[in-house]
């Protein structure tokens, strides 16, 4: 069995995973197979062998994913996915080896907050995904939909008619209801509720991006009008991107939970080199363990808040960074 073989056998099996072990095997590994990241480290004069520790190793800018295949060792991809944008602009690609390997990693995460998918009802509000092609949050929620067995349709564009009788509908059956959505859309549909119905019971989950169809607004009026909308007490977010095949989600409070393969550290805003250890927001740098054949190691554009027990919240984005799809706040 070979390094990766090895490393995803660990990777699902949590409860015996040694996180920091595992992040500086695979950084080694990665260091000799992966031709951009392993050019990026000799660019910066970094000796892998002599990296001790995760706040030492350097992570790859977030934008390399536009510019160059990122990629471990060779491989033909069973799925591509690509970063949400425009015909203006340069979508990230980020090539998957195994398809069930980023579906199966995911339902972990899920599963490991909110209970079995077996137990849910999954409708998802992700027109501009849909449309565009290639999204991984569409894989995913695809996935997740399969794996509830559920009868109803769990897609839909712009039909708020058929997506609200169904949720009606979802409601009285002994199933949990899970409703995840782009945040334009979200606020869309609830500006036609306008309060009126109470979806108490139904997790409402915003994934981010506005897509220039509202103006940008932080989390707390964001939130605030979606909970008014739809008659609920809190509204959860997911955090995940392109570049990632991890995720972390809130419960409603702000504060994203990384997934068990998921890691944050924080940068200094002034120098990215440095991962400033004490201070109160910085840059996000990502560790995600199931990133084993692209990069581990992703310093994104978010700018975030990193909480003892690991918990991290985003504040913003860097000036300058495109926002992104998946991006779920903009200061």
């Amino acid at each position: 069995m070979d390094f990766k073989a090895e490393h995803i056998l660990q990777l699902h099996q949590p409860q015996t995973l040694n996180f920091e072990e595992a992040a500086l095997a695979l950084f080694r590994f990665q260091a000799r197979h992966n031709l951009v990241y392993k050019e990026y480290l000799q660019y910066l004069r970094v000796e892998p062998e002599q990296v001790k520790e995760l706040e030492k190793i350097p992570f790859l800018p977030i934008e390399f994913f536009k510019t160059h295949r990122v990629v471990t060792g060779s491989f033909e991809p069973e799925a591509v996915f690509y970063s949400s944008g425009t015909t203006q602009s340069t979508r990230s690609q980020h090539e998957v080896a195994h398809l069930a390997w980023y579906e199966q990693t995911s339902r972990l995460i899920f599963e490991k907050f909110y209970g079995p998918l077996q137990d849910y009802i999954v409708l998802a509000l992700l027109p501009s995904y849909l449309e565009q092609g290639g999204s991984s949050l569409v894989a995913m929620v695809d996935y997740f939909i399969k794996q509830t067995g559920q009868e109803e349709e769990g897609f839909f564009l712009h039909n708020h008619k058929l997506l609200l009788q169904t949720l009606r509908q979802a409601r009285f059956k002994q199933k949990k209801v899970l409703l995840i959505g782009v945040s334009y859309a979200l606020l869309d549909l609830a500006a036609k509720l306008k309060g009126q119905e109470d979806f108490s019971g139904v997790t409402v989950m915003e994934t981010g991006g506005m897509k220039g169809r509202h103006r940008e607004m932080i989390r707390e009026e964001l939130h605030e009008r979606l909970k008014k909308g739809f008659g609920v007490s809190e509204i959860h977010s997911e955090y995940g991107m392109t570049e990632l095949l991890s995720q972390g989600y809130s419960m409603g409070d702000g504060l994203f939970r990384p997934g068990f393969s998921m890691r944050i550290l924080l940068r200094d805003l002034n120098d990215p080199f440095h991962i400033s250890t004490g201070s109160r927001s910085g840059g996000i740098n990502v560790i995600d363990l199931a990133n084993a054949d692209s990069c581990a190691f992703i310093e994104t554009k978010d700018i975030g808040r990193l909480h003892p027990d690991g918990s991290f919240e985003v504040l913003g984005r860097f000036d300058n960074s495109d926002i992104r799809g998946c991006n779920l706040l903009v200061g």
